[in-house]
């Protein structure tokens, strides 16, 4: 089954909100979209079920029991740090070669889309040698790059796309979601972005689904 990679401008862009959006989506189309969230920042334990694999749970049906969380997100760190910076607090490491056995398992066991939410923006440093994009690349998977719609975010989007095909990275398309305080609408951000960029573009609405995730969904 295909696989696709959830990557962002940065965090807090939406990653989780939109890989939750599309599973559920999925399940109204009877369509299994299955999601793992291999490396996670900032987890605590007492709060599993609003933590971003307690999210992706929820959405597939699951409850957040330490076992579930365990099972799509090996990855955890307390500190809400980029995983190099955790790892060295914490005598973790994410181990790239690892990190790539689990994802390709993880597909060869979905019985339908897989989707890899990845840990902030593309470039956030896995360890002390890989890149998010890195991940990526290695994968050899689509990314939807996940943005917002704030003051600046246009000039982030087109670096993160150009930083993803230097790594010669397929781009399913671009997710707008609209951020709390946008400046202008996001159809306006989109019109801009459309004279720069050829790969699709969806706007998803704040706090509101008018159906931009089914049509995501049913061509994932």
């Amino acid at each position: 089954m295909a696989s696709y990679f959830i990557t962002a401008t940065g965090t807090g862009a939406g990653k989780t909100y939109v890989t939750a959006g599309l599973i559920k989506a999925g399940r109204e189309l009877k369509k299994e979209i299955a999601a793992i969230k291999p490396v996670m920042s900032g987890y605590d334990p007492a709060l599993a079920a609003e933590s971003d694999a307690g999210i992706l749970l929820e959405a597939m049906g699951r409850p957040a029991t330490p076992g579930n969380v365990a099972t799509i997100s090996p990855w955890r760190f307390t500190a809400p740090l980029s995983p190099d910076m955790a790892g060295v607090r914490e005598g973790k490491r994410v181990g790239f070669e690892d990190l790539l056995t689990f994802c390709k398992a993880a597909a060869a066991a979905a019985r339908g889309p897989l989707l890899i939410e990845g840990v902030g923006g593309v470039a956030v440093p896995l360890n002390d040698d890989m890149l998010v994009a890195d991940w990526i690349a290695a994968l050899k998977i689509p990314a939807l790059l996940v943005c917002g719609t704030y003051l600046g975010s246009i000039s982030h989007t087109l670096s993160a796309l150009g930083f993803l095909v230097q790594q010669n990275i397929k781009i399913a398309g671009v997710v707008l979601s609209e951020s709390p305080a946008s400046p202008v609408l996001p159809e306006e951000t989109a019109a801009t972005l459309e004279r720069f960029i050829t790969c699709p573009i969806h706007i998803i609405p704040r706090d509101f689904d008018d159906g931009t995730f089914r049509k995501i969904a049913a061509r994932l």
